[in-house]
């Protein structure tokens, strides 16, 4: 029987329960212990436990009954000003239910609302504080106006930490009788760098694989290349060897299935932690900036990531004329 692991089923119940944010848990704990509070605003890259916080601080604040005072709404599904003056409002206007001193509006992605919208959402904040507080909860915090921005406190989300991430896989394995290796393990952590989400969503694929989860299942299930064929890569273009480094590179795209995008991420990943030295990590990184803002221009990837390759080359041509 496959293992039945999904986000949902291991979402934190509890602020207890939150992975790898230790200082924002503390920090929710104290209101939690008041019994109160201010608007908040959630920030920082996906799967770090943003909407898994808000709930359980919903929980942790209204017990059982916490949805009757708690609603959650994606500000990606609309986007403009009509949301805010209609749903957003009607809500918050109207009485908390069994006593609670305060509703709660969860509104996730509240970065992709319009200026206008936002300017409308800071009106509402401020009219009905005493009955509804409001948590948002954004990846980049520079596309929330500062208005709302001064009216919320501001909760900064890392990356989750390798550690904390690799104590709750193994529990998670553990609990659905599911084995894993170390160098599984470790490719899990490195997929995911730092979304936990990514990470068990991986970790369900992968089971799916065969009884032992190795490091070729999580790197096959994720359409991802192992660090040392970037590694190697990278040495090879270095070297000058242009159309073997080709070679390497239309393996990953063909039947690894990785976009430009992808191997410029892991690319970018390798050169910073290589040994490569360091004057040579500028140039490179350099040049890797600018292919990725060629990619999201639209520009061709498979030439970009030639044109890289033929950069590499070049350099090591140009170090021994020198």
């Amino acid at each position: 029987m496959i293992a039945e692991i999904w986000v949902e089923k291991y979402r934190p119940r509890t602020l207890d329960e939150v992975v790898g944010q230790e200082e924002v848990v503390q920090r929710l704990k104290s209101y939690v212990d008041q019994e109160n509070i201010p608007h908040l605003l959630f920030a920082g890259p996906p799967g770090t436990g943003k909407t898994a916080s808000a709930i359980a601080l919903a929980r942790d604040l209204f017990g059982e009954n916490w949805r009757d005072n708690f609603v959650e709404m994606n500000a990606s599904d609309e986007r403009g000003i009509d949301v805010v003056r209609h749903k957003i409002k009607e809500f918050a206007r109207t009485a908390p239910i069994g006593g609670a001193p305060f509703k709660i509006i969860f509104l996730d992605e509240a970065d992709a609302l319009t200026a206008d919208a936002q300017a409308a959402l800071r009106r509402t904040m401020e009219m009905y504080s005493k009955t509804c507080r409001f948590i948002l909860s954004c990846n980049y915090v520079s596309r929330i106006i500062e208005p709302i921005q001064s009216r919320c406190a501001v909760f900064k989300f890392r990356p989750v930490p390798a550690e904390a991430m690799r104590k709750r896989l193994l529990e998670i394995c553990e609990k659905e009788n599911v084995k894993i290796t170390d160098e599984g393990l470790e490719a899990l952590i490195y997929i995911a760098n730092g979304d936990f989400r990514k990470a068990i969503n991986a970790l369900q694929g992968a089971a799916a694989f065969g009884e032992i989860i190795d490091a070729d299942a999580i790197y096959q299930i994720t359409a991802t290349a192992k660090p040392e064929e970037l590694e190697e890569l990278l040495e090879v273009a270095l070297n000058g060897n242009f159309m073997e480094a080709r070679e390497m590179l239309d393996k990953m795209m063909i039947e690894y299935g990785m976009s430009g995008e992808d191997i410029v991420s892991q690319l970018f990943r390798e050169i910073v932690s290589s040994a490569i030295d360091e004057k040579m990590k500028v140039l490179l990184i350099d040049k890797l900036g600018e292919i990725d803002f060629r990619l999201t221009e639209g520009a061709h990837e498979r030439i970009q990531l030639d044109a890289y390759l033929a950069y590499l080359s070049t350099l090591s041509r140009k170090k021994k004329e020198s």
